[in-house]
């Protein structure tokens, strides 16, 4: 997934979870946030970030937020570029044939899935998460409670009693990260449901990703650990 039209900016606050303000060559700008999750470890003062210009003249802010340096890490922080990045890796992924047919946003039951494949006699929902938190080298979700998550959670276990396969892809937006586990401190229910989902036969894959100022890629397989 590649961007154009990057700067380097300094962020310096955080109004509201949509809006940032940075300093961009000497002056305060206020752009998008194209995450809207609590990313307090990320959004220090001081920290240096990516913007990518946008494409549309009639915006009321004409940069979006897409990327932190956290140290020496380089985290994409775009959630809505993770389906994407998905949808790049999946056919060279090696979980489904090259014949498989792969469809995006598939309603099944109560919950809608990112993705929905067809591969042969074998049918499949996947859903995708992007993980932007990090501590001690370990990749954590979520940073906030998610009720949406825990539901397509149930949704995947109650399609393997249906007989689709499942699988639930943790896209982690950074390199250096020695393995992924729920972040059960933050959302216990959550971190139960993952269990839960191994237990009843869903997959469980996390990713890490080769991240650019104006780039992001799926990259290498983590341990998962639960």
């Amino acid at each position: 997934m590649k961007y154009t039209d990057i700067v380097r900016a300094t962020f310096i606050s955080r109004p509201n979870r949509f809006v940032a303000r940075v300093l961009l060559d000497g002056a305060e700008v206020t752009v998008h946030v194209k995450n809207t999750g609590r990313c307090r470890e990320l959004l220090l003062p001081g920290a240096t970030v990516y913007l990518e210009r946008s494409k549309n003249p009639e915006r009321k802010t004409a940069y979006d937020l897409i990327a932190v340096e956290k140290g020496s890490i380089l985290i994409n922080m775009d959630s809505q570029v993770v389906n994407a990045a998905a949808g790049e890796w999946l056919p060279k992924s090696g979980l489904f044939s090259s014949d498989a047919g792969i469809r995006r946003e598939y309603t099944h039951g109560d919950s809608r899935f990112d993705f929905y494949i067809e591969d042969g006699e074998k049918k499949a929902f996947l859903e995708v998460k992007g993980v932007t938190l990090e501590r001690d080298g370990v990749a954590l979700f979520p940073d906030a409670p998610t009720e949406r998550g825990v539901k397509h959670l149930r949704g995947l276990i109650r399609a393997v009693g249906e007989g689709y396969g499942a699988y639930v892809l943790f896209v982690i937006q950074m390199k250096g990260i020695t393995g992924f586990s729920p972040n059960t401190e933050m959302h216990p229910e959550f971190a139960a449901a993952l269990r839960e989902c191994r237990r009843a036969g869903v997959k469980i894959i996390a990713m890490d990703c080769s991240v650019t100022p104006d780039s992001v890629e799926i990259d290498s397989p983590v341990p998962v650990i639960l």
